[in-house]
């Protein structure tokens, strides 16, 4: 059994978040622990606050679950304060973690910050230099390389910039509006520093919650059993399709998905 821990917050609504890391970690088969950095107050229409927890509690929750649990992969997710991401980044140093997803999370769906702008400095200057993966949807992808993205040269541009901050490999998800060839596909952009590839699936229409955590969940669980991220990546856009073809709605706003 792979032991694949998740850094983030507390979804109440399970759809995103720590709750649906552990989903998607039980799903895949491999066993899912976690450390909570921030308490957040919302459902499926939206965030309406969120709380930190203080860096010292971050910092005990993950010396004391290591020195009993031997990690094989480690994904970050929100990662409220630039004081927490020091925590974190220092965690990953010293336990020589090499398998590491960073899901850059910066503002929800519904527009409330989650990540504030020192702190998304932080990750760049402290985290990215130490990840074998990085996440960033278009969005953000545009926040982290300052080139903003509107057709397929700019985001090849900006793919070279975030490597060049230094993750190894930079997946920028769900793109689909940059040739005409895919219409109606979902795209999810894969840079390693030679060549652009493209991985695809069917696009859903509608809003869904947590897209970007689930996503990057089964990635960094495929990467703990296979090592490779090309495949990882392939495998995880597998699951998404599954998962997006299995959603349900169980509030009034956004769906989430089937995990």
């Amino acid at each position: 059994m792979r032991n694949v821990l998740s850094i983030g917050g507390s979804d109440p609504t399970s759809g995103a978040g720590i709750q649906a890391d552990l989903k998607v970690f039980h799903s895949i088969g491999v066993y899912g622990l976690s450390v909570i950095t921030a308490v957040t107050s919302q459902n499926t229409t939206g965030v309406r606050d969120v709380t930190p927890i203080p860096p010292g509690v971050v910092r005990s929750q993950l010396y004391t679950l290591t020195e009993d649990i031997p990690l094989h992969a480690v994904k970050t997710g929100m990662l409220c304060s630039s004081e927490i991401v020091e925590v974190v980044s220092a965690f990953v140093r010293e336990q020589g973690i090499r398998d590491l997803v960073v899901d850059p999370v910066h503002i929800s769906t519904s527009g409330q910050m989650l990540t504030d702008s020192v702190a998304m400095e932080k990750i760049v200057s402290n985290l990215l230099p130490l990840s074998r993966v990085v996440t960033p949807n278009v969005n953000e992808a545009s926040y982290l390389s300052g080139i903003s993205i509107t057709d397929h040269d700019s985001l090849y541009r900006a793919a070279r910039r975030i490597r060049s901050l230094g993750a190894d490999v930079v997946i920028i998800t769900g793109g689909h509006y940059y040739k005409e060839s895919m219409e109606g596909l979902s795209v999810d952009y894969y840079y390693d520093g030679e060549e652009l590839q493209e991985i695809s699936s069917r696009r859903y229409d509608g809003e869904f919650h947590g897209t970007g955590c689930v996503y990057s969940a089964a990635l960094t669980a495929y990467l703990s059993l296979s090592g490779s991220v090309l495949e990882s990546a392939r495998r995880a856009r597998l699951f998404m399709d599954k998962a997006f073809q299995s959603a349900l709605s169980p509030g009034r706003g956004m769906a989430v998905l089937g995990v």
